[in-house]
């Protein structure tokens, strides 16, 4: 994935809740993606900018669309899981993250927010808010925890609960003292590891020199740095620590931040000599402006600024929300900018299938770094701004990694220009590119044969939900792929007839080899639902797999079913669209898989190695709804709506999402509405919800 799918989607007030949900959905995988990418693995893919757009997309769709926040919502997580390799420390008082403003208008609303949230400052105008204002390191966040007077761990921030024991590492760097004096019995000191600039060039060079991995930039370096296993490698690294804030804490430590500064300093500590006490709105806009003038020419990078509240006993009253403090902010710098030409848009197809256009580009400097390509997002975006081939146009880089395009230079626009137009085939397969209604992106249908998606899709097959094949893992897959061993899942069932090859390989061996084929033999036989989720169709996971398999109960009923359900107006269709869990949205991406031919003629290949057993549902012989369609509405009191649905699918029935003149039961609480309607207008038997629970026996 070398760009971002953000764009701008949908308006807000125009979506519906289904889309809102679907959105909703897609944010939180992707966000969660670039998090990890972020905080576990050092590598990021897009830019702060494009991040925080997505975050705040996915904000103002939530604050729009309350009922319909998820449980794995950004807005309700910080970073990400801690990565594999180090033991995790428990933070005994959670690394939150903070929020962000963008404008002068925005930092206004923050501070007319506390003054309307503390009584005082509301009935008191006069009463002036200080704050400490400091630059925002883009560095790595670190926990330091001392016990009577001495260092005893250190730990990532990981996803704001847990973090990573890097304790030998952080002893390593000569700017964290290893033993205080005067302090609390437990002292948690919480700041950034960063890298200077000239330690980041010289880094690289030396890197570059040995022939090993280059950084892009300080902040990459710094949290690859101290995430070595062997901490010998970390002292060799030029890391810098700034602190300026505390997590658990046996003693009261003052009763302001800047007091708090000033302890640190005299325990030891580097604080930013930056930092600054300002009253008022005006004041810190001052101070931001000051800031961004000396930015080019600071040692390290900064990516705005940090306001706090500095009275604790203010901070503690104004307290939290959601994953941040209310008494804190960052305020953004906007990103540097340049002017090049657009030589060419040339569409990159990403491993789900996402078509994205990117600006070929007349290579230009932008803060520091050359410049010759930047993402355009998507269509929608190309249109808004009205990108076309040979433009002159605005680069930015926000958070020195991936560049787009600003604006176009419209005065210096060539004569003859023509606007782009996004293709509806994909360059790589030739497959269908499909853009759905509500959606930004256009995505290719080619699925299991597009080369820009077969790896991922292939590893996909042979994971643990799907064929799960011992000894097939990802770095097999890539490299059976490139040499040509495979190209379709059928062929991973055929190996058998190049077991010699595959034991001449290096890393190989006849047993190996042997191994190998065996436990392929082993998942000749598959259960229907695995075989669903292993195909890779969007939106189709191993929950909805079942779903379908358990709906239609045969290979042969469902591609029946699915050619069938081609017309909307079919009943096929309709049966599809009823199944809980499954709209519209996942009905669409599931046809448009068998759409295609050469998607099915991979299935027929692939099928015709295989045995694939019909789906078997638990006995449920005894069960008063054994093969009823159920619906429930309304608000149910005695349980939740999902363990509702739960408990009657284990009875036998199936749990329908509308009513329709196959419904047998409708299961109706207060608040129910036009499904309970309906019912009535079909002639379907209606329940409340003791009478559905006397049925069923769970009165």
């Amino acid at each position: 994935m070398n760009a971002v799918d953000i764009g701008k989607d949908t308006d807000i007030d125009r979506l519906s809740p289904e889309a809102a949900a679907e959105e909703l959905a897609r944010l939180a995988e992707l966000i969660a993606h670039h998090d990890k990418l972020y905080y576990s693995k050092d590598a990021p893919e897009i830019s702060d900018a494009e991040y925080d757009a997505l975050r705040r997309r996915n904000a103002e769709i939530e604050a729009h669309f309350p009922d319909l926040i998820r449980e794995d919502s950004p807005s309700e997580r910080v970073g990400a899981a801690p990565a594999e390799g180090f033991k995790k420390i428990v933070h005994a008082r959670p690394m939150l993250s903070l929020g962000n403003v963008f404008s002068d208008e925005e930092l206004t609303d923050f501070v007319e927010g506390i003054r309307r949230f503390l009584k005082e400052l509301r009935d008191d105008p006069s009463i002036a808010v200080e704050f400490v204002a400091e630059p925002k390191i883009d560095g790595l966040s670190i926990s330091l925890r001392y016990e009577n007077g001495k260092l005893v761990t250190g730990a990532t921030r990981g996803d704001g609960a847990e973090g990573e024991d890097v304790t030998r590492n952080v002893k390593t760097i000569a700017e964290i003292p290893h033993e205080i004096s005067g302090a609390p019995d437990v002292l948690e000191v919480r700041g950034e590891i960063y890298m200077t600039r000239p330690d980041f060039f010289a880094l690289n060079a030396k890197q570059a020199e040995k022939g090993d991995k280059v950084f892009a930039n300080p902040r990459n370096a710094a949290a690859g740095s101290l995430r070595q296993l062997d901490s010998s490698i970390t002292a060799g690294r030029p890391l810098r620590f700034f602190g300026y804030a505390w997590g658990e804490l046996s003693d009261q430590i003052g009763d302001s931040q800047w007091a708090f500064l000033e302890k640190l300093k005299g325990w030891g500590f580097q604080v930013n000599p930056h930092s600054r006490l300002c009253k008022g709105v005006d004041e810190l806009l001052a101070y931001y402006d000051e800031m961004a003038e000396q930015r080019a020419s600071l040692d390290y990078d900064i990516d705005g600024i940090v306001y706090k509240v500095n009275r604790f006993d203010w901070q503690s009253r104004l307290g939290f929300v959601s994953r941040a403090p209310r008494w804190a902010i960052a305020h953004k710098f906007p990103a540097e900018q340049a002017q090049t030409v657009l030589n060419e848009i040339r569409i990159q197809v990403g491993r789900t299938g996402t078509l994205t256009p990117v600006a070929e580009l007349a290579p230009v400097t932008v803060g520091g770094v050359v410049v010759s390509r930047a993402t355009l997002h998507n269509e929608d975006e190309i249109a808004r701004k009205d990108v076309r081939v040979g433009d002159t146009v605005v680069i930015q880089r926000a958070g020195d990694v991936i560049p787009q395009v600003v604006e176009v230079v419209l005065d210096k626009r060539p004569a003859g220009s023509k606007p782009f137009t996004m293709p509806d085939v994909c360059p790589e397969c030739g497959s269908h590119a499909v853009r759905k209604e509500g959606e930004a992106a256009r995505r290719c249908t080619g699925g299991l044969i597009c080369p820009a998606q077969v790896i991922e899709r292939m590893k996909h097959f042979v994971s643990r939900d799907a064929f799960d094949i011992e000894g097939l893992g990802g770095k097999h897959i890539e490299a059976f792929l490139e040499d040509g061993l495979i190209a379709t899942p059928g062929d991973i069932f055929r190996l058998k007839e190049k077991c010699d090859e595959i034991a001449g390989r290096e890393g190989w061996g006849d047993k190996s080899a042997d191994n190998l084929v065996d436990a392929i033999e082993e998942r000749r036989t598959v259960s229907l639902n695995r075989l669903i989720y292993a195909l890779g169709i969007r939106q189709v996971g191993s929950a909805t797999a079942r779903l379908l398999a358990r709906q239609y109960g045969s290979l042969a009923a469902w591609r029946a079913a699915m050619m069938a359900a081609e017309d909307e107006g079919s009943e096929a269709y309709a049966e599809l669209t009823d199944i809980d869990g499954i709209g519209p949205s996942v009905a669409d991406d599931i046809l448009a898989f068998f759409d295609e031919d050469h998607n099915r003629k991979v299935l027929d290949d692939l099928t015709a190695q295989l045995t694939v057993e019909d789906f078997v549902a638990a006995d449920t012989s005894g069960s008063p709804v054994a093969g009823k369609t159920v619906v429930f509405t309304g608000t149910l009191e005695t349980v939740t709506r999902s363990e509702a649905k739960v408990r009657a699918e284990s009875l036998g029935a199936k749990v329908a999402g509308s009513v329709s003149k196959k419904t047998d039961y409708v299961v109706a609480g207060p608040g129910a509405g036009s499904k309970a309607k309906k019912a009535q207008e079909l002639g379907v038997t209606i329940l409340t919800e003791e009478e559905w629970l006397a049925l069923i026996g769970d009165a």
